[in-house]
């Protein structure tokens, strides 16, 4: 059973004719770049790797630590931005019920984000649950010193100091940072907090299959071998051709990079799935951080339908021809559940009396493709077997391969992100931050 299948059959039409074989030999050339690891960011290649590479007894100890935390635990809280939190958030929630937090089921903590924003609200509300719960912590950040989570960690270690004592804080704190360097590395090894490694060769967007993702992975109750496993299989598939007949990344790559050459400047990320509403945040880090840059590259966005059928829906039926979609489905879900007989049948639903709701729910996708091919939306479909830890390892390389490949078709550096800084040098001006002065007096005057 193939673990990934892509199909661009839709896609072709506005292609046109032998463009995608003449196109094969550039994402060939992108292919070998990114094996022989000369081309542009090749300093934060270490995500290729990884699968193969990570050692078997960072996996036990990842194992064994989250095991701990959800002996002491009823909630996780996992402090971080981007890539810090939004690959673990894609695969907890891909896996978990959705209305656990209302049945309680499973004895594994709730995982809680914090840190990703800057809300007194939602902070204030965040101590309010965590002065009734025992938890425990993640702190993820390479320097230590990114504003939102450094702020969060800051609230947070307050109140597990109040509440716990300094000794029994530091049994709750796990830090995931550099190795040598920083502010966390340093307030990790003052304190004696656990702590492990980001490499230093890899970006944070690329950062979920090492202890970044697989710590709060590991505490939710998942499968982070199966999910390892998965990527591996993915990374073999990735490495073995650049033929995009034989290689599913290669595909991916070559056909958005010339419907945006065409004019298809938006990609939007489709999904049947609710479950996969943070998975596709994820993708949207990953292609916009990667892509955005040097006044180019496709606008990655989302949806899920058939909900936003019914408020996008309209838009990408009849409006601006600049898109294009993809769409990932799975073909087992892990329920099943029969539409039942109504006598009175007042609806007018009894012409689906019997089947299965994912039978409605795939033929809802099937009709949905045709209707915006033949609006003018070329669509790019990718599937999986089933929704699983190894099927989102494999989902999450295929992406991230992907992703490599089509940012060095597009002629950027995907592994660099110069432009995330802009925003926080104005902040900091406008906070106050010292050494800011000259620019604080600037922006003033022009507010």
């Amino acid at each position: 059973m193939s673990l990934l299948k892509i199909e661009v059959g839709n896609v072709r039409p506005f292609l046109g004719e032998k463009c995608l074989s003449r196109f094969g030999a550039e994402i060939s050339l992108c292919h070998a770049m990114l094996l022989s690891k000369n081309g542009k960011g090749n300093d934060f290649l270490g995500w290729m790797d990884l699968p193969e590479e990570i050692e078997a007894g960072l996996v036990a100890r990842i194992r064994s630590d989250a095991e701990k935390i959800r002996t002491m635990a009823e909630v996780f809280v996992v402090i971080g931005i981007g890539g810090s939190y939004l690959g673990s958030r894609a695969v907890i929630e891909a896996l978990s019920d959705p209305f656990r937090p209302l049945t309680g089921a499973g004895n594994n903590p709730h995982i809680i984000f914090a840190g990703e924003n800057l809300s007194e609200d939602y902070h204030a509300h965040l101590m309010d649950l965590l002065d009734q719960k025992d938890y425990a912590v993640a702190v993820i950040s390479k320097s230590g010193t990114t504003t939102e989570p450094a702020i969060a960690f800051r609230l947070i270690r307050n109140h597990l100091e109040a509440k716990y004592g300094r000794e029994g804080a530091r049994e709750r704190i796990y830090a995931i940072t550099d190795v040598a360097r920083g502010a966390l590395k340093t307030l990790a090894s003052t304190e004696g907090y656990t702590t492990y490694v980001i490499p230093d060769d890899v970006g944070g967007r690329y950062s979920v299959l090492t202890p970044v993702g697989l710590l709060p992975i590991a505490v939710a109750g998942f499968d982070i071998v199966a999910l390892l496993e998965g990527a591996r299989e993915m990374r073999r598939d990735a490495l073995a051709s650049a033929d995009c007949e034989q290689n599913a990344c290669a595909m991916y790559a070559a056909v958005r990079n010339i419907l945006y050459r065409n004019g298809k400047l938006v990609e939007i990320l489709v999904t049947y799935e609710p479950s996969l509403q943070y998975f596709i945040e994820w993708w949207k880090q990953l292609f916009g951080e990667s892509e955005g840059k040097e006044y180019k590259g496709i606008f990655p966005a989302g949806v899920i339908f058939t909900s936003d059928l019914h408020s996008m829906g309209q838009y990408i039926q009849e409006g601006m021809r600049c898109l294009f979609e993809t769409v990932i489905s799975f073909e087992k879900p892990s329920r099943q559940l029969t539409i039942p007989v109504d006598p009175e049948n007042l609806d007018g639903l009894n012409f689906v009396a019997g089947k299965r709701l994912n039978e409605v729910n795939a033929q809802a996708g099937l009709g949905t493709m045709l209707a915006h091919v033949d609006g003018g939306v070329p669509n790019i479909r990718i599937s999986i077997p089933e929704l699983n830890e190894y099927t989102l390892g494999g989902l999450i390389y295929f992406f991230e391969f992907s992703c490599a490949l089509s940012g060095y078709a597009l002629g950027v550096n995907p592994f660099d992100q110069p432009g995330v800084e802009a925003y926080k040098k104005n902040m900091f001006a406008l906070l106050g931050k010292p050494g800011y002065e000259k620019e604080t007096a600037e922006i003033r005057k022009r507010l």
